[in-house]
């Protein structure tokens, strides 16, 4: 056994491989063809599986179905043939399979329950219906009870029972008083899923009522009413009413308290099932006083909000659309301020079997294969029966054209009679889907479907298609032939298409003859023909211009026609797109209209329109009449023409779903015909205020069908326009709301691409606000890996994108994504495919290196990485390179890295790198990139480019410093490119803008950066041409003209007499950090001046050159932060009249701080510093302990007085000035000298007034019983200033100083 399933195996598989499908046959709608195709039976109409009905209407059970021939319908009842004919209440429609059931004559409709299923029949098959399932409606009687007092204690819970009796369909249960007036309910008192009524916790005023149960019965319109409960309600203390309020229920009462309990569901937890695309309901009520509150949240992830409502009070939990996600556990808790308890409920979602691919009908030809596809999924998965004719199909087969693979049924040379109809029923414990699916085989000869000979005219140079429709089955090859004879037409100017069209991509002359399209098949052969005529392009040469006309003239308008001569045409005008009727005024012949004794009402618009067979061309022109001419003939008596008036009386008529009729009164047009209405619109939802464009329509046109959008609050306003403009707009209309409807509007921009290496994110436009149709707008995406076979996934959300994870690297996923609102679902939108993310590659390019390596290029070759390694899209290999160090000795280079892709899928790729620096030393390496990373870097490979020649001289300028000679200098080249043998000079004179004389030519070796020509005349003009040199050649050029002499004009007049020169003087630069004002004064004349300001960078002689024509000062920018620059200003007609050279300093932007506190030289001031502080200190105090004065206090006295000033900015001491220019700083008491006491200018010393009696804080100093001065040093003040001024930190001298600072 074990053997014989090997080889069925392996012939399943060679089966498989070399099967090959056809493609089906689509039949044309041609009347002859349906009419002779054999085709099975197809159901078209069927009642529902689940199908109530009402008792006191008759019974329908739908059943039709098409086929040729036409079917036969037979049924079946409870699985048993049902004899329609025995039974005289049962009849069947004719020409269809519908049972009516009529009880006028008696019977029961409850005979008639049982399960139904309809057969119909031809020769080619049987399809089936769905099992019907017919019940009967019921509503019974609510059984008499007699309901005693239910007695409660205050505070405590209830639940009062409504029990419904059990109808079909279920009773809708509602609670109301014997009174029939509703129950209020609220967080307290509410009805739960089974109709009971729940109390969370009695109050007093709850016995003021009585509670009965309803029952509504949907098909019999009928309710029921249970008898209704009393309630007693025990209280602890005297009740009473009118002590009720809303916030103190009870009264002021003591209610004992309790912590919240559930009274449904009761335990724990609990479970629910509830099926895929079902709405999910989950309760929980909750005891206990105060009331308890209840909120509700998923365990591991958030509820959906979307699609999650909260009912009754935040009792129940409502979820629309449940999907497989939703399975999971449910967590209510409730809680007051004495506690909390939750409750968890397990939801298992399940799924009645759903389509993932339905069966279709499937039309071969004798010989060919095909196969039926019956794929769907559900929970628990659905088993797959298939069946023929309503028949089981054996497994294996007998037949062995046919083999049954699971879900699909494999077909292979199929032969006449093998038609059937096959069903395909799915199922599981939750349902079962059914679906028939025909195979046709059809056996038809080719034959053509079009008109025979048909004559077709084109336009030259027009495209044109030759149709030709056929049928036959196998399906025809079709070929085309011109004239009869030749190969088949395809390619270059002729395409041919499947379908039987003959593409000619541009019609000729030459292309004119007899088509013939012939379709052959093994069964035979059909032909037709078309016969095509290329014909001249119909078109006004002479159009009709615009024209003035007085009133009471002549008006003519042209309109000169050219055309094919086979071809007739007819001249139409119209006049303001209206039918122009012709009269003893209006006259035209063949290529003019006129217009006689032009009137008002012939202003307007007029078009001539010329009509071919084929074609057609139209221009116009517009008529505008003028009044007569007044007596004075050089005044017009017209008035000019202005814009129109608003549109007035707005008003909407005719409402539909999507479209509203506006109706207007023109304004007045003031002398200019209205061409057109602008018609506007504003919506308070989305944009309040914002007016809009609608549509436009015609100047004559005053009522309008709008075409609007659903779910918009809409106002309208119409503005008139005419030639001269637009009017104002009119008065809003009133508003208008559409209804809501599922969106139109297909998702824009889908795409997928990954953030990250192992997702991917659905994104896409979301909808226009006009767009939604609707409240509540979501999105739904589907998502599944391409050619991988799996099934969609999808998911449902507000937003425009959604990441799905946990994907695999750079792997594609077919994405759709479908717009739903409240209304229902849009169309789909077409799939597109998405990547997920990518990943770093993991290989590097091996094996880099260069050949042909030049000056400027060199050749790169490299060996690929595997495309596996890229892990993401291919986007390049990418060198990174970068100029290492130049040859030429001395010469600093920019080691910045630059990038160069290249794309190549080659084997052994290559490119080529440009635009390097010669004679330089280059190192590269390369890595392979993707969508978004780098891989690892290959080999590093160095070389070196060859000596190239140099660039232009850094600068070359010309001065004019004499009558007689011209002197140049330049500088070396930025980048030399080798190594500099020289420099070589061109010249020759210019004379204005004539060039003569011939070149001469001087060398210099590379040191020399100047160069002086003598002239043999003043007058005499060079052009100059410099150029550096290596040993590959001279390179680029620096051109530059020699200027005239400065103030040559002004060097003697025509008396001989000197005349005075031009000057610039008093050069200065206010300078900043990264700019510079200059300002300079001069003796130019006003006007006719314009100066250079020359720049010139100290470190590195690089000069900046500024051209200005306006009169100082001038801001220069763009200066380098804390650079030295040397500037001089110089007249741009005459170089030589220059100012004198300045220096400055920018500011610096920044400093580098230098750590002082590390400097030795620091170190060693401060230690002297405080040497000396310590010598004054150890002095001060030995003669302090003798009783003395310190003779060192005018030193310490002087050092405060200096502290003081640096630190506060006081003036303490005036300051004298000498007559002989020096200052001479002292205090006012001080007159006697002090040890070391600095000189003044003059030589002598000053004597100090000062005392440390002075110093302190009265007028005579204070001493401790030892001698010592306790007094703090201050700055000497006048009287009034020091008068109560007093201390009571007496410190030693030092702290006086400090106190100073």
């Amino acid at each position: 056994m074990l053997g014989q399933g090997r080889h069925a195996a392996l012939a399943l598989v060679s089966l498989l491989l070399s099967w090959r499908e056809a493609t089906p046959i689509e039949v044309p709608r041609d009347a002859r063809i349906q009419q002779e195709l054999k085709q099975p039976p197809t159901l078209v109409r069927q009642s529902v599986k689940d199908y109530i009905v009402d008792p006191r209407d008759n019974i329908i059970i739908e059943c039709e179905a098409k086929g040729n021939p036409v079917p036969t319908f037979s049924w079946r009842k409870n699985r048993k043939f049902f004899n329609i004919a025995k039974d005289p209440r049962v009849t069947m429609r004719k020409g269809s399979g519908t049972l009516e059931i009529g009880f006028r004559s008696g019977g029961r409709p409850e005979d008639y329950e049982g399960e139904y299923q309809c057969f119909a029949k031809n020769d080619l098959g049987t399809a089936l219906s769905n099992k019907i399932l017919l019940r009967v409606s019921k509503a019974p009687l609510w059984p008499k009870e007699v309901l005693e007092p239910v007695v409660v204690t205050e505070g405590s819970p209830l639940v009062l029972l409504c029990n419904p009796p059990p109808g079909l369909p279920p009773p809708f249960t509602f609670w109301m008083t014997s009174g029939m007036s509703p129950i209020r309910q609220d967080k307290r008192v509410s009805m739960g899923l089974n109709g009971d009524m729940y109390f969370s916790n009695v109050i007093a005023r709850d016995a003021d009522t009585d509670y009965s149960c309803n029952a509504r019965f949907p098909f019999t319109h009928t309710i029921q009413q249970k008898n209704p409960f009393t309630l007693k309600v025990h209280t602890k203390e005297p009740y009473n009413d009118t002590s009720y309020n809303a916030t103190d229920p009870f009264g002021g009462r003591k209610v004992a308290e309790s912590t919240p309990t559930f009274l449904s569901p009761s335990g724990s937890q609990s479970s629910k099932m509830v099926l895929r695309d079902e709405h999910l309901l989950l309760e929980c009520i909750a005891a206990g006083l105060p009331t308890p509150t209840i909120k509700w949240f998923k365990k591991g992830g958030d509820l959906p909000g979307h699609k999650v409502k909260f009912e009754k009070f935040n009792k129940t939990l409502k979820m629309v659309s449940v999907s497989e996600e939703d399975d999971g556990e449910y967590v209510c808790m409730a809680n007051n301020h004495l506690g909390s308890i939750r409750h968890s409920i397990f939801v298992h979602v399940k799924a009645a079997p759903y389509w993932l691919d339905k069966p279709t009908d499937l039309v071969l030809a004798p010989d060919e294969n095909g196969r039926l596809v019956c794929r769907a999924n559900g929970n628990p998965k659905p088993e797959i029966k298939w069946l023929m004719n309503g028949e089981p199909l054996e497994n294996p087969s007998p037949n062995p054209s046919r083999q049954v693979l699971g879900d699909t049924i494999i077909f292979r040379s199929v032969q006449m009679g093998g038609s059937a109809v096959y069903q395909c029923n799915a199922s599981n414990e939750h349902g079962y889907l059914l679906a028939n699916a025909f195979v046709s085989v059809l056996d038809m000869p080719p034959r053509m479907l079009g008109a025979k000979k048909q004559l077709i005219k084109v336009i030259e140079n027009n495209r044109t298609f030759l149709d030709c429709p056929f049928f036959g089955s196998p399906l025809p090859e079709l070929r085309w032939f011109k004239n009869g004879q030749g190969s088949g037409l395809d390619g270059g100017q002729y395409r041919a298409y499947i379908n039987g069209t003959l593409e000619i991509k541009k019609a000729r002359a030459e292309d004119e003859g007899t088509y013939t399209c012939v379709a052959s098949s093994i069964l035979g052969m059909a032909e037709n023909q078309v016969s095509l005529e290329v014909k001249e392009r119909t078109r006004i040469v002479g159009a009709p211009e615009h024209k003035s006309a007085i009133r009471g003239s002549t008006a003519r308008f042209t309109c000169k026609v050219k055309s094919d001569p086979s071809l007739p045409v007819t001249v139409t005008w119209t006049k303001d797109d209206k039918p122009l009727y012709l009269g003893w005024r209006l006259k035209k012949d063949e290529e003019s209209l006129t217009i006689s004794n032009v009137n008002e009402g012939d202003e307007g618009t007029y078009a001539c329109t010329v009509k071919s067979e084929i074609d057609q061309d139209s221009a116009s022109a517009r008529l505008t009449v003028l009044e007569e001419a007044s007596l004075n003939p050089s005044v017009s008596s017209a008035l000019p023409p202005d814009r129109p008036d608003p549109p007035m009386d707005l008003d909407l008529s005719d409402p539909a779903a999507r479209s509203v009729r506006l109706t207007w009164i023109p304004g007045n047009d003031h002398r200019s015909p209205i061409t057109e209405f602008l018609v506007q619109f504003e919506e308070d939802r989305w944009e309040p205020g914002r007016w809009q464009n609608l549509s436009t329509y015609p100047g004559d046109f005053n009522s309008v069908i709008l075409q609007l959008a659903p779910f918009v609050n809409y106002q309208f306003r119409v503005i008139a326009i005419n030639t001269v403009g637009q009017s104002q707009p009119s008065r809003p209309s009133p508003r208008y709301k559409t209804s809501g409807a599922a969106p139109d509007a297909i998702p824009r921009g889908v795409r997928g691409w990954g953030s990250e290496k192992d997702n991917m994110e659905i994104s896409w436009e979301p909808l226009l606000d006009l767009e939604r149709n609707g409240p509540n707008l979501r999105y739904s995406v589907w998502w599944r890996r391409k050619d991988a076979g799996e099934e969609w996934s999808n998911v449902t959300t507000e937003g425009s994108k959604h990441v799905v994870h946990n994907t695999d690297t750079y792997v594609p996923y077919e994405v759709k994504v479908q717009a739903r609102n409240e209304f229902g679902p849009g169309p789909e939108s077409n799939q597109v495919i998405g990547y997920s993310g990518e990943d770093v590659p993991t290989d590097a390019p091996t094996d880099l290196r260069v050949s042909k390596v030049g000056s400027t290029k060199a050749n790169i070759h490299w060996k690929p990485v595997d495309p596996a390694s890229v892990r993401g899209e291919f986007k390049e290999y990418k060198l990174y390179y970068w100029r290492e160090s130049s040859l030429v000795p001395g010469l600093l280079v920019s080691k910045e890295k630059r990038t160069k892709g290249v794309y190549s899928t080659a084997s052994e790729p290559s490119g080529i790198l440009s635009d390097l620096v010669p004679y330089s030393r280059y190192q590269m390496f390369m890595v392979v990139a993707n969508g978004r990373f780098e891989g690892p870097p290959s080999n590093t490979v160095e070389f070196t480019t060859k000596e190239g020649v140099p660039d232009a001289p850094r600068f070359f300028r010309i001065n004019r410093r004499s009558f007689d000679s011209i002197y140049l200098e330049w500088d070396k080249p930025l980048e030399p490119n080798g190594i500099l043998i020289g420099y070589q000079l061109k010249y020759r004179i210019v004379n204005g803008s004539r060039v003569g004389g011939r070149t001469q030519l001087e060398t210099f070796f590379p040191n020399v950066t100047d160069f002086t020509l003598r002239l043999p005349d003043r007058s005499t003009r060079y052009n100059f041409f410099l150029s550096a040199l290596t040993q590959i050649g001279a390179g680029e050029v620096f051109a530059e003209e020699s200027p005239p002499f400065a103030n040559q004009e002004n060097f003697t007049d025509t008396t001989g007499l000197v005349a005075p020169a031009w000057e610039i003087w008093n050069l200065t630069a206010e300078h900043n950090i990264n700019y510079a004002d200059v300002s300079w004064i001069h003796n130019f004349p006003a006007g006719s001046s314009e100066f250079v300001l020359e720049f010139t960078l100290d470190s590195d002689k690089t000069v900046k050159v500024v051209q200005v024509n306006q009169q100082p000062p001038i801001r220069v920018a763009d200066l380098i932060a804390g650079a030295k620059y040397h500037l001089r200003v110089y007249s741009h007609a005459f170089n030589s009249i220059s100012s004198k050279y300045i220096t400055f300093k920018t500011k610096a932007a920044y400093i580098d701080q230098v750590d002082i506190a590390t400097q030795g030289w620091f170190i060693g001031l401060m230690c002297a510093i405080a040497l000396i502080i310590l010598i004054l200190l150890i002095v001060c105090f030995i003669k302090r302990s003798r009783g003395g004065k310190y003779p060192g206090g005018g030193f310490v006295a002087g050092f405060a007085e200096y502290l003081v000033r640096d630190k506060k900015d006081l003036p303490l001491d005036p300051v004298d000035q000498k007559e002989d220019g020096s200052f001479d700083y002292h205090s006012d008491e001080d007159n006697k000298p002090l040890q070391g006491s600095q000189t003044s200018l003059d030589g002598n010393v000053k004597e100090s007034d000062d005392s440390l009696v002075d110093y302190g804080e009265g007028g005579d100093g204070q001493f401790n019983e030892d001698g010592s001065f306790i007094g703090q040093y201050t700055v000497k003040k006048d009287k009034d200033e020091t008068e109560g001024n007093e201390s009571s930190e007496a410190t030693s001298p030092v702290n006086a100083i400090y106190s100073l600072a």
